[in-house]
């Protein structure tokens, strides 16, 4: 049996390119600017990632949890952060499949 890590092992060693649940937290909180983009989360245990959740959650509900209501700066930042995350997955070998497979 594998215990779960207590750590988290960081956006750029995470696994699909970084294209897991965690990872798009912390895009996100690149996207709201509250982590700088140089912070990867590598070393975080598991509150810390939780409480950066809460603080991601809060911003996306001002603006109803939807991209398209975010105001144009910010909305540019998301498509950029995330445009550079699919680019850089994909080059990892990533191919989105894992998230869109039960959808057939």
């Amino acid at each position: 049996m594998n215990a779960k890590p207590d750590q988290y092992v960081g956006i750029d060693n995470d696994i699909n390119g970084g294209m897991t649940s965690i990872g798009k937290i912390i895009r996100d909180a690149w996207v709201f600017e509250l982590l700088p983009e140089t912070e990867t989360c590598e070393g975080w245990n598991l509150a810390g990632i939780d409480a950066l959740l809460q603080k991601v959650n809060a911003e996306w509900d001002k603006y109803g949890c939807l991209v398209s209501q975010l105001p144009e700066p910010l909305a540019q930042r998301h498509y950029d952060i995330h445009q550079r995350a699919i680019e850089k997955a994909k080059a990892a070998g990533w191919s989105g499949e894992v998230e869109t497979g039960d959808e057939e």
